[in-house]
């Protein structure tokens, strides 16, 4: 039984106009996701969706790109990048995937899943690169979100491990009201997703800065293959 993440699937069976493959790095990357996954995840196994999973605009539109997932081995735990417009109330989700039988689909959202003596834990975050504008009010929430999450599996005598769409550092911009959860709470982990092309890959920090382990893990960085955390 291993642990697997992966990022930015941004699958488009629900929608082919809206195909990744336009862009250098993601020609035939539907057909990677499914060979790389097969070749790697088995079915006690567990993989963390790092968000923008499908381009779908709702859950019925992206009910195709929830088929392909759920038709993959292993169980899933998903949670929400800037591109997921189906995502909404966390009833409306889970009555989705239980109407349609998508059993292997987990929605990580104010809670955690336990892996054996860790607690899968995270949200979206927000984002702190330039050119992209900040909203103190999504902010204050995702920070709210992230330490209700860690908060939960601490509770259940877990040990937290981070997954975020955001990256908490890029570049030289920094989200300290993230870190300082990160900090406050002693995450040895963080996985992150969002970024996007060679170049940009460059300026993430893939290392450890400040006694937390951060993890780049955009599905073009991974060349498609899950990562195994554990």
């Amino acid at each position: 039984m291993s642990l697997y993440v992966i990022g930015d699937l941004h699958l488009c069976f629900c929608d082919p106009s809206k195909t990744m493959s336009i862009f250098a790095g993601w020609n035939n990357y539907q057909e990677k996701i499914e060979e790389n996954w097969l070749n790697n995840v088995k079915a006690e196994d567990t993989v963390v969706l790092a968000g923008d999973t499908s381009w779908g605009m709702s859950l019925q539109q992206a009910t195709p790109d929830f088929e392909f997932i759920h038709k993959l081995p292993g169980k899933k735990i998903l949670l929400k990048g800037n591109h997921d417009y189906w995502w909404t109330t966390m009833k409306k989700m889970e009555d989705f995937l239980s109407s349609n039988g998508f059993d292997s689909i987990n929605i990580l959202h104010n809670n955690h899943y336990q892996y054996e003596e860790y607690g899968i834990c995270g949200t979206r975050g927000w984002v702190n690169m330039p050119g992209e504008v900040q909203d103190e009010k999504v902010l204050r929430r995702e920070v709210m979100r992230l330490e209700a999450s860690i908060k939960s599996a601490i509770n259940a005598g877990l040990e937290p491990m981070v997954f975020m769409h955001y990256p908490p550092i890029f570049a030289s911009n920094f989200n300290y009201d993230i870190l300082e959860v990160l900090y406050r709470y002693n995450i040895k982990d963080c996985y992150y997703g969002h970024i996007h092309g060679h170049s940009a890959h460059g300026l993430c920090v893939t290392n450890t800065y400040d006694d937390v382990n951060f993890h780049l893990i955009s599905g073009d960085y991974l060349q498609f293959i899950p990562e195994k955390v554990l």
